[in-house]
């Protein structure tokens, strides 16, 4: 066994992000009598992603994020609604939305079968993914879960790797992988840390100069080999 200890980012490693917030998004407009179209959709879309990549840079809070991205999408279809509802609205669903990817369940079941211990870290909103995974059929094998906003710390930071390890003292340099596919959060956060990574990379993204990536894969259970 060469990393016993699995450090896992949830959404777009694990989980079907867009297909979970497609649903939770068409669940809030319904709630909130907002036309649930594929243009407003987008319109969501682009102004959400803005706000997240503030986020992952340090400049907000996700508190800010998760309200502020409704307050300009209401303003922009030019309505009259309750941001705060929408969002609510829009979590709940979310909270309530799961979709693996292809083999993770699979992976996460044959890696404890092999003795790794398995860990989330994620930035997602804490609600929301303790929620989905008690619904997750695989979710109950996870030793932990490490959520930014307990942590008062965010992937990248070095300091969000400190929390992680002052909870699991054992994890070293050699023992320990974190798996994740975005360069930005988790990959540099594994740089930061000074832990090995591994980027899962299905859709064949170029590399970013400057940071280290260990193993890459495309499809999750090619990770069997490498741990």
């Amino acid at each position: 066994m060469n990393y016993p200890y699995l450090l896992f980012d949830a959404d777009d490693t694990l989980f079907d992000f867009p297909k979970a917030s497609a649903r939770a998004f068409s669940i809030m407009c319904g709630a909130n009598d907002i036309p649930d179209t594929l243009e407003v959709y987008r319109q969501y879309h682009e102004i959400n992603e803005v706000l997240w990549a503030a986020f992952d840079r340090g400049e907000v809070t996700k508190e800010f994020v998760t309200l502020e991205r409704y307050v300009r999408f209401i303003r922009a279809l030019g309505l009259e609604r309750d941001p705060a509802q929408c969002n609510r609205d829009y979590l709940t669903a979310l909270g309530q939305s799961v979709f693996p990817l292809p083999h993770a369940g699979e992976l996460c079941r044959t890696l404890t079968e092999r003795g790794h211990r398995l860990y989330l870290v994620t930035n997602a909103v804490a609600s929301v993914q303790r929620s989905r995974l008690k619904i997750c059929a695989f979710g109950g094998l996870f030793t932990d879960a490490f959520i930014s906003e307990e942590a008062g710390a965010s992937k990248p930071s070095k300091a969000y790797y400190d929390y992680v390890r002052a909870r699991v003292p054992d994890i070293t340099p050699e023992n320990a992988l974190v798996i994740g596919d975005s360069l930005t959060t988790d990959i540099q956060g594994a740089n930061n840390a000074g832990l090995p990574c591994c980027w899962f990379n299905p859709k064949g993204k170029p590399r970013q100069e400057g940071l280290r990536i260990d193993y890459e894969i495309a499809d999750l259970r090619e990770l069997l080999d490498i741990v």
